[in-house]
């Protein structure tokens, strides 16, 4: 395997092209369970019809464990966002259909959002107080069953030579409502400091949904508590 070609670079791992694969390689802390965990998720999102790069396999690589999938030639959303700004509006309206496409699907055996949400409040470093409003707000959200990806941004979104999209990056998936998928996205935007384009989304997706915007943005205080 021959592992010099960067083309991506996260914060726990780091993804190289080898001919027609991509190897995501994570940092040695990464547990077995964690990758495997992720590597299944893709295989399932890719078993109820979503467009995701195949999982070919999980292996070590110097110690270091590794997901070997089909390389996807072409750019991300991201990029494409930043080559061409004036078609902002366009992206934004391909980036929602690729989540309502998600949204849209169903798998039982992901976790639970809300459970997976209660985990993480209780390993914050909060006051008893602050964890106890949290859960309190938790407990009267909706428990839903749509595939909600839980990191979805333009990045995690790479469009192939046909045009046709692919959605990477599947480690913090889960099931539940698709409003706090909805808003986690835009809480992504207004942290990497894009606000015209969160602003964009959030318009169009309420749109789309016929949603109202303060019924999404309860969920914000809870998304950003446990990001």
């Amino acid at each position: 395997m021959k592992l010099d070609r960067v083309i991506a670079v996260r914060n726990n791992k780091t993804v190289y092209r080898d001919d027609e694969r991509a190897v995501k390689v994570f940092v040695s802390g990464a547990t077995k369970a964690e990758v495997f965990d992720e590597a299944l998720i893709q295989t399932r999102m890719e078993e109820i019809g979503l467009n995701v790069p195949p999982v070919l396999e999980v292996t070590k690589i110097d110690g270091k464990w590794a997901i070997v999938s089909e390389h996807i030639s072409g750019k991300t959303l991201s990029q494409l966002m930043s080559e061409e700004p004036s078609r902002l509006s366009d992206y934004i309206d391909l980036f929602i259909s690729v989540q309502t496409d998600i949204h849209n699907s169903k798998c039982p055996s992901l976790t639970s959002l809300k459970d997976k949400m209660a985990r993480k409040i209780a390993e914050r470093e909060f006051d008893a107080e602050q964890k106890n409003s949290m859960y309190s707000l938790l407990d009267e959200m909706s428990a839903q069953s749509c595939v909600c990806h839980g990191d979805f941004t333009p990045s995690n979104i790479i469009i192939d030579e046909k045009g046709t999209p692919y959605i990477i990056d599947w480690s913090s998936a889960s099931q539940g409502d698709k409003f706090a998928d909805i808003a986690k996205t835009y809480l992504l935007f207004v942290i990497k400091d894009k606000q015209d384009a969160a602003e964009l989304y959030f318009t169009k997706i309420c749109e789309k949904l016929s949603a109202d915007k303060s019924e999404i943005k309860k969920w914000l205080p809870l998304v950003e508590a446990v990001k």
